[in-house]
């Protein structure tokens, strides 16, 4: 229910123990001609008050100081107002004041409702979440803790103290004391900032602390390997039979565009006849659930066929004998090494090389490739997938041509 009428007033009351003529500043909260009083806890000189604008005289700094937290306790009031009316509350003298006092209100913690969040994502796991996205809500919840305990040296925070210099300080934390580069920041921080809309949509925080602050990824230059590196890496013969099979399921992602987990994963039912009588892996993505069709590439379906009677694929429902991802990445550096490829070798790479050297690079429209990807749009793919230097060079010696 809206007031009819609401007023906020800063005046100097009388106190009996105080001789030097200063006075407690107070705060009068009027709606509809009911009022309250608000001490503010502050000490001020008569002559040195104006109390038609209820603010202290002169540009002294002491006097400046003082009016910036009058202001700050005048806008507080106001957002009060606004989270009654927000909230359907009655807006009253008394609700106002109790609001600023923090009497009646339940206190929300930070830490407190991030562990009640986090709790609901692993009750999903399967429906609408993956064992990933619960991970990284948990390092994220991981990482909001220590830096409270080292900025504010507490267990735990009042959602109302959230503000821009939180926001602000925390991702300050994360490049230096945590070393995260920029984009890895603001992953935990898009993390936190769900959190923070949780509080905002349900009434409990009256502001944004993220409003103002800007979260603008970085360009990153992913790299991928030539069609020179990856024959060089496909024709090595390697002396141990623990690199040459660690080859064969990186090359594997590097022909299909598969994730580690989705390699992993893949199941000897996932490899279907597709419409056009050649076999396709028809799966899901773990990262994000959506649908990936794409037809095996005749080296792909070597080395499908190459691991066929190895013991774990016998005796297993998946397609491929894939190890732990440590030892993946493990052995993938020793492979870069004795290859003289002065690249990370990882699966990231695998499905970029994909989406880049094996399809762009040859003329595979990339509609097609963003489907093959699991991609929900080509924006997703436009950021996944460079052109490759070859292919300008195609499309520009055709336009030559034209123009002759």
């Amino acid at each position: 229910m809206l007031e009819k009428s609401f007023g906020l007033l800063f005046f100097l009351k009388q106190s009996k123990k105080n001789q030097n003529g200063e006075r407690y500043i107070y705060l009068r909260i009027t709606v509809d001609r009911i009022s309250k009083e608000l001490s503010t806890k502050r000490l001020w000189k008569t002559s040195r008050w104006n109390a038609a604008a209820g603010r202290a005289e002169g540009n002294n700094q002491d006097s400046k100081t003082l009016n910036a937290y009058l202001e700050t306790l005048y806008f507080k009031a106001l957002q009060a107002k606004k989270h009654l009316i927000d909230t359907d509350r009655e807006v009253s003298s008394e609700a106002i004041k109790n609001f600023l006092l923090g009497i009646g209100e339940k206190k929300r913690m930070i830490i407190e409702i991030f562990h009640d969040h986090n709790s609901q994502v692993k009750s999903l796991i399967g429906k609408e979440y993956t064992p990933a996205t619960l991970q990284r809500y948990l390092t994220t919840l991981d990482h909001t803790l220590c830096f409270i305990r080292w900025k504010y040296d507490k267990e735990d925070m009042d959602i109302q103290l959230l503000d821009y210099d939180f926001i602000s300080s925390f991702s300050f934390w994360l490049k230096t004391v945590k070393n995260c580069n920029h984009n890895t920041t603001l992953k935990y921080l898009t993390n936190f900032k769900k959190i923070v809309l949780i509080c905002v949509k349900n009434g409990w925080l009256i502001r944004n602390p993220f409003l103002q602050f800007k979260m603008v990824k970085k360009e990153v230059i992913r790299s991928i390997l030539t069609v020179e590196e990856i024959q060089k890496i496909s024709e090595k013969i390697f002396v141990t039979d623990r690199l040459n099979h660690v080859r064969d399921i990186f090359l594997f992602s590097c022909y299909t565009g598969l994730a580690y987990i989705d390699v992993k994963n893949l199941g000897k039912n996932q490899i279907v006849n597709g419409i056009d009588g050649e076999l396709w892996i028809h799966t899901h993505r773990q990262k994000t659930n959506s649908p990936t069709r794409l037809p095996l590439l005749p080296k792909a379906l070597q080395l499908i066929n190459k691991y066929k009677t190895h013991e774990l694929c016998i005796s297993g429902k998946h397609v491929l004998p894939v190890l732990s991802n440590q030892k993946m990445n493990s052995y993938l550096k020793e492979i870069a090494d004795v290859c003289g490829i002065n690249k990370p070798l990882t699966f990231h790479i695998a499905r970029h090389t994909f989406a880049t050297t094996i399809t762009l690079g040859n003329g595979v429209p990339i509609e097609t490739v963003s489907k093959m990807l699991g991609h929900k749009s080509i924006t997703q793919t436009q950021h996944y997938a460079k052109i490759l230097d070859t292919k300008i060079s195609f499309d520009m010696l055709a336009l030559r041509k034209k123009l002759q």
